[in-house]
């Protein structure tokens, strides 16, 4: 199983499977409208604005599993966010990422990219994974990266996917 195949709840409750995300790079992060790190919104948002043309998605999922600080409706979260930083990326029902009730999805994060110390637990709102094209998980971020920092990191893996798809692309129409 990979990550494309599993089956998330967007914010309007409606199911959504990962599958069309399929070649694109994806940063997938728990969020909460009450945390000290919540101004990260407006950094995640940039990075979609700035990568999204070139097949990159932040993928929000709140969560209200750290001191309470998401403790609203899915529509009270949405509305936070596209009132307070305008957010143009997916956001999803919020969900939990640690314990018996851990999402699929988080299950399956965390068992690709153990945090420090191998632990897999979340610790803390805005814990951040960055997976490639191919639907595997390639680095998990602490809360207190601010998401700017991955940038390069997001550039080579974008490089990589274009030149995947230009390969794609020159053998299937082969120069005679």
């Amino acid at each position: 199983m990979t990550l494309h195949d599993l089956v998330v709840t967007d914010i309007d409750g409606r199911r959504v499977p990962l599958r069309p995300f399929a070649g694109s790079v994806l940063l997938i992060v728990n969020l909460a409208s009450r945390c000290g790190y919540t101004p990260q919104y407006q950094a995640l948002e940039e990075l979609q604005r700035r990568y999204g043309p070139r097949g990159f998605t932040v993928l929000g999922f709140p969560c209200d599993q750290f001191g309470h600080q998401e403790p609203g409706s899915n529509a009270q979260i949405r509305a936070f966010a596209c009132d307070h930083y305008a957010v143009t990326f997916p956001l999803f029902a919020k969900i939990a990422v640690n314990g018996r009730d851990a999402d699929p999805l988080y299950r399956h994060l965390k068992a690709a990219a153990r945090g420090v110390l191998g632990s897999t637990a979340i610790k803390w709102n805005f814990t951040k994974f960055l997976v490639d094209p191919a639907g595997r998980v390639v680095a998990r971020y602490a809360p207190f990266t601010p998401p700017q920092r991955l940038a390069g990191r997001i550039e080579a893996l974008l490089a990589g996917r274009a030149a995947s798809v230009h390969a794609r692309g020159a053998q299937a129409h082969p120069e005679a």
